[in-house]
């Protein structure tokens, strides 16, 4: 490549780049997901249109994997261990027993519906039946939803992807002779705890190491942490374990523990998994031929509909039913299945493979992906209505972020009072903080007061308290219990814990 070759590729990945991050704020505005309009910029960009071509699967494969990992690492980092810690087990269910069953109805649908061969529609199941964490950390993480519903579909996307891709890697090479059923389980068994195994260890082990390294800028910690992530993605595909397990569950427990520079380290973790969604999306959507399109539209339809209406409901049913949750949150999981890059990366799986009929199944599944994220995205708020687990304009905790103080050992707190939030009319006196924290610092309407005992809270101020690691976690749930139940939450049994909550605080 020579110098001018790479300006004009740094010049177009740039656009590109820039004009995904808009896409981005647009389809937050209208309500869409973003990762329709980062394929839309990546089909836009295509030979069919702009004329950009790229038709290698085998990289796509590649690069898909390489930022699947990045996004679970950011999902993990950004998971709170107590949301899911009890939801583990009913997850892992659904992740094992409940994308057997989905691929199993799925692939019957394909095969009786669209007249495929048992071969092309196994493979076609379980490309389809894995949910995807992208779009499910992006569209569930803005819903005032119960906390372990949230929590359940978290954990869920984090780990099914684990045993759809052992499925689609079994089917897509063996076009013959199908492997026994012992074998397949054996390997999924063993992929899913050697991952975590290995997923645990690293992220320890970065844990503290991190703790007791002093490093010479504060930038590096962020580094650091994603990149222990991404050591355990490679170090249990290298075991040939889950990568995707390892690099989940580093992150959560990288994620969970007192590390320095915490929000640093999220943010910085935010802005790469929003860069390994742009360009993963990007790219699929270069991948596919536009013109080719429109012939799948209905067996992706057919397909999709068995797999909402059919394959998900029973696959929630029967996993979820020994564990007694409420049917109303069946039915929401049943409907929050959302599919996305996880799909379109598997469907490359048969092309490299060299199966007959790949390209076909490629189309099928974009095509799937486009219209039920269009379908199921948008419509999640009114069906959370409906099912009466959530309200118009409910309200949502108070969002804390933490900053280290390290001369002082302290942590700098700092919240914006939500629109509906109690803790408005409150005054500093009556928060009845844990010594020794403290509210140092109001801004009011571009202004900044220090308040006094007697100085009330309004709606939009921005407190900055100061606060040790000791009692910090007592002053947050001192202030979520007010911002929930007003001055007398104490009395009415508020205890600001993060279980009740319809939404996290970051700390």
């Amino acid at each position: 490549m020579t110098l001018q070759e790479l300006y004009l590729a740094l010049l177009v990945g740039g656009t590109v780049l820039l004009a995904s991050i808009a896409a981005a704020r647009a389809a937050h505005r209208i309500g869409l997901p973003s990762l329709l309009l980062f394929l839309a910029v990546g089909v836009i960009t295509g030979e069919d249109v702009l004329g950009l071509e790229f038709d290698n699967a085998a990289l796509a494969q590649s690069l898909g994997t390489a930022a699947l990992a990045v996004i679970l690492v950011e999902g993990g980092l950004t998971t709170q261990w107590s949301d899911i810690k009890r939801l583990l087990l009913p997850a892992g269910v659904l992740a094992t027993m409940g994308v057997a069953l989905s691929v199993l109805v799925t692939a019957s649908g394909a095969h009786w519906l669209l007249g495929m061969d048992w071969h092309l529609a196994l493979l076609l199941g379980a490309i389809v039946s894995s949910t995807d964490a992208a779009a499910v950390f992006a569209v569930l993480r803005s819903l005032p939803l119960p906390q372990k519903v949230t929590g359940l579909l978290e954990a869920e996307s984090g780990f099914n992807d684990a045993p759809t891709i052992i499925l689609v890697l079994v089917f897509s090479t063996a076009a013959t002779d199908m492997p026994d059923p012992a074998h397949i389980a054996g390997n999924v068994l063993y992929q899913l705890v050697v991952g975590g195994l290995l997923g645990l260890s690293i992220g320890r082990l970065g844990a503290a190491a991190l703790r007791h390294i002093a490093l010479p800028s504060t930038g590096l910690y962020p580094l650091a942490t994603v990149a222990f992530g991404i050591v355990a993605f490679a170090a249990a595909g290298a075991a040939n374990a889950s990568g995707i397990i390892a690099a989940y569950r580093a992150g959560l427990v990288l994620g969970n523990a007192k590390l320095p520079h915490r929000a640093a380290t999220r943010s910085f973790a935010e802005g790469t998994g929003w860069l390994a969604q742009i360009g993963l999306f990007v790219m699929l959507g270069l991948l596919v031929t536009p013109s080719e399109l429109p012939g799948a539209v209905l067996p992706a339809i057919a397909v999709g509909l068995v797999l909402l209406l059919v394959a998900r409901p029973v696959s929630v049913l029967a996993c979820l039913l020994p564990f007694r949750l409420p049917w109303r949150e069946q039915a929401f999981i049943s409907w929050a299945g959302l599919r996305g890059a996880v799909p379109i990366v598997l469907a490359t799986f048969p092309i490299v493979s060299g199966v007959e009929g790949a390209r076909d199944l490629l189309n099928i599944v974009f095509v799937l992906v486009v219209l039920f994220t269009l379908v199921q995205g948008p419509s999640l708020p009114v069906v959370a209505r409906l099912l009466r687990l959530t309200r118009p304009g409910a309200l949502r905790d108070i969002q804390v972020e933490t900053s280290p103080l390290d001369v002082l050992d302290a942590d700098l707190l700092t919240l914006t009072v939500p629109e509906g939030s109690r803790l408005k009319g409150v005054t500093v006196r009556e928060l009845r903080l844990p010594r020794p924290t403290a509210l140092t610092l109001i801004v009011r309407e571009g202004t900044t007061i220090v308040p006094t005992q007697d100085t009330g809270l309004r709606t939009g101020d921005e407190l900055l308290l100061i606060t040790t690691p000791e009692v910090r976690e007592e002053a947050e749930r001192r202030l979520r219990a007010i911002g929930r139940r007003g001055k007398l939450a104490r009395w009415l049994g508020e205890q600001g814990d993060l279980e009740p909550s319809t939404t996290r605080i970051d700390a």
